[in-house]
């Protein structure tokens, strides 16, 4: 599992010895390697290497169910970013290979400190990622996610340090070995007190209301490849997180989760009510992964078997859609070089293949039934109805906004009247972009027709998560 941080991170500084031209396939294939390593990792692996042993810090990876539908992910969505970005220089490729080394180390971690290392790490590429290929306001934007982030992991390190010492406390021993840290004993108001300091980091990270708002600067300001792994792999660090760690190290402050749905059910309304005042199509596609991500959070604190299985399997899912819709965005800017929807217009015509892929992501991501995103809304919306009625009621009006702002888009930008004659003469999609999105394709039908797999690799996990909370 070493590996997969080992391989994109020493590839990235190699692809500075490769002739310029050679620097882009060199880059795909490291992240065909590594997709290939996470896909062949097996579940319940278990790596361990000496760190730092006077710290109590040591290179522990574990791969279970969860950690392994998200290792393929990020290493697929890298993979799929490198290929749509063949004339961005060296610097760019190997930044999206860092941060795909940093995502893999967060999903494996099971030293918090290695953890929180990672967590850390990712920060550095997207910044220059946004700050450098950005699109006119990219500095802001760059400026204020890190700024965000950075506040946010703050408290978690505080949060992380905590536990640390008062299981040494305890024990006399001094460890961020996940598995130890279970068994600290903490006062109920201390266990508040970490948990909430876990909140801030993970929440901005995803972001929760009301910590939204770099998201959508951040995302209209990427570049296409920044904006998919950002969408697709860096916002599931939050919501990995609750459920990785706050809900199995803190449950007693954990039950207590009342605001946190109320704050879900918000994010799904207010993000979806926002998406439908966008002008700009790629910030109408940011605003909707805050709706999204709410139904997410919406399941895993509803704190029961259905709402964790199906945030789970609803990260993989927002992360195949809305992937899938950045990269759509992006062939459509690089043709037109506009992202207002009033620019667009009738792009069937001359794009009908484009249109077709775009309208099976914009399905998936509203939840159609034998598409990826139904049975993960179906099965988190099964969870909240047990866990609060009312908050999963109100969810549902979220997935009727969302068939309101999506097809809404739809219409302006696929069908009805050509606003601009150089609409109609705009070429369908290349051979390269059909590679690119076939395998999100595949893998959004195959879910919706057959995910069976899938809850079964979950399935072990949760439970072990919700011993934890109802022992």
């Amino acid at each position: 599992m070493i590996t997969l941080l080992l391989l994109p991170a020493l590839g990235a500084l190699a692809l500075f010895a490769f002739p310029r031209r050679l620097a882009w396939f060199g880059s795909l294939t490291l992240a065909a390697a590594t997709l290939l390593a996470a896909a062949t990792v097996p579940v319940d692996a278990v790596e361990r290497y000496r760190w730092l042993p006077s710290l109590g810090a040591q290179l522990l990876f574990v791969n279970d169910g969860i950690s392994y539908l998200l290792i393929v992910l990020t290493a697929l969505m890298t993979l799929l970013g490198l290929l749509a970005s063949p004339a961005q220089p060296r610097l760019f490729h190997a930044m999206l290979l860092l941060l795909s080394a940093g995502c893999h180390g967060v999903f494996l971690s099971r030293d918090l400190l290695v953890f929180f290392i990672c967590f850390e790490a990712v920060l550095i590429p997207m910044y220059f990622l946004i700050g450098i290929y950005g699109a006119e306001d990219r500095r802001r934007a760059a400026l204020k996610f890190f700024l965000f982030t950075l506040a946010g992991s703050i408290a978690l390190l505080l949060g992380i340090l905590t536990l640390y010492f008062e299981h040494a406390r305890h024990t006399g021993l001094f460890t961020f070995e996940f598995a130890p840290l279970l068994a600290t004993p903490l006062p109920l108001s201390l266990e508040r007190i970490v948990f909430w300091a876990f909140f801030l980091g993970f929440a901005i990270k995803i972001p929760m209301f009301p910590f939204h708002s770099w998201l959508p600067d951040a995302h209209t300001q990427a570049p296409t490849a920044a904006s998919v792994l950002l969408a697709a792999v860096l916002l599931k660090m939050g919501t990995y997180g609750f459920v990785r760690f706050s809900l199995p190290l803190l449950p007693r402050a954990s039950l207590d989760s009342s605001l946190l749905l109320a704050l879900s059910v918000f994010a799904i309304l207010y993000g979806g009510w926002l998406c439908l005042a966008q002008t700009d199509w790629k910030r109408l596609i940011a605003y909707s992964s805050i709706s999204h991500l709410g139904f997410c959070t919406l399941g895993i604190f509803s704190l029961n078997a259905p709402g964790l299985t199906g945030a789970l399997l609803q990260q993989i899912n927002h992360g195949i859609s809305t992937g899938l819709l950045f990269l759509l965005m992006g062939f459509a800017y690089d043709r037109r070089h506009t992202r207002l929807i009033a620019d667009y217009g009738g792009l069937s015509k001359s794009m009908p293949g484009f249109a077709a892929v775009f309208m099976v992501a914009l399905l998936g991501s509203i939840g159609l039934p034998l598409l990826n995103g139904f049975t993960g809304e179906f099965t988190i919306l099964r969870g909240a109805f047990a866990a609060q009625p009312l908050a999963a009621a109100l969810a549902l009006i979220g997935i009727i906004l969302a068939a309101g702002y999506m097809l809404s888009l739809y219409r302006h930008t696929m069908l009805g009247a050509v606003r601009h004659p150089v609409n109609l003469t705009l070429p369908d999609l290349n051979p390269r972009e059909w590679l690119i999105v076939t395998p999100l394709l595949v893998w959004s039908v195959a879910i919706g027709i057959y995910p069976a797999p899938y809850f079964a690799l979950l399935s072990r996990p949760v439970e072990q998560i919700l011993e934890r909370l109802h022992p």
